[in-house]
């Protein structure tokens, strides 16, 4: 019986550590995918100027 609760402890620690390794790959997943689609969206909302204006000044240029 007392091999049994070594055996089972050792079960129970190799499953809470795969566990964490499952959560916090699912996390890093979550961040990795909202900054992709964050970056997306600045790229699709991107308007450039082509107004042919001589007085216009370019807030890159300010």
């Amino acid at each position: 019986m007392e091999k049994f609760k070594k055996i089972v402890k050792i079960v129970a620690i190799i499953i809470a550590i795969a566990a964490a390794i499952a959560g916090i790959y699912v996390a890093v997943t979550k961040l990795i995918e909202k900054k992709k689609i964050k970056n997306a969206d600045d790229r699709e909302n991107f308007v450039s100027c082509s107004c042919e204006d001589v007085d216009f000044i370019s807030e890159t240029v300010a």
